[in-house]
């Protein structure tokens, strides 16, 4: 991973670097134009927000939230940067041909696979659904209490020893 910097020419490019990761042509299948102007007008195009304008254009990317593509392994092509989003994005090509785009998983490197699905390794990338995360969790019983006291706690107040079991039960002893 190269990554590059700036001779500074102007106080804006000092200490500058760029990623050689970061690509940015997208797909034209995976983008499309945006319907509003924004840049603080209204439906009329009269402008009502002073001092917004300007700025480039924008292209929407479709980004693969869902990720519904089950056990199928894909491999990151190209990290882009969205203009929409104060992200980074991945292009995936996935083994039966389909390429989506997903949000860029943190430590992801181009080359690497990831899939989605009920029974997937726990690497960085990999999801899976959260159907299968609260069957797993109840068939653990994660979040059920148990029903035989280990220990009770023990509290001393006013000279007396309060004992309070896990399952409710309370014995004061003087």
């Amino acid at each position: 991973m190269a990554i590059y910097l700036y001779k500074t020419s102007t106080p804006g490019t000092r200490n500058g670097a760029v990623n050689i990761q970061v690509k940015s042509n997208p797909r034209n299948n995976l983008i499309y134009g945006q319907r509003h102007c924004g840049k603080g007008r209204n439906t009329r195009g009269i402008i009502t927000v002073r001092h917004r304008g300007g700025g480039h254009k924008r292209l929407y990317r479709k980004i693969d939230f869902r990720r519904n593509e089950k056990d199928i392994y894909g491999r990151i092509v190209t990290i882009e940067y969205d203009p929409n989003r104060n992200a980074y994005i991945c292009l995936i090509h996935y083994g039966d041909g389909e390429k989506r785009y997903i949000l860029h998983p943190i430590w992801a490197i181009i080359g690497d696979t990831i899939v989605s699905g009920t029974e997937v390794p726990i690497k960085m990338g990999n999801t899976v659904p959260l159907s299968v995360r609260y069957s797993n969790m109840e068939k653990t019983k994660l979040f059920q209490a148990s029903t035989e006291p280990k220990s009770s706690l023990v509290s001393k107040r006013g000279g007396r020893v309060i004992h309070i079991s896990f399952d409710g039960q309370m014995r004061i002893e003087s």
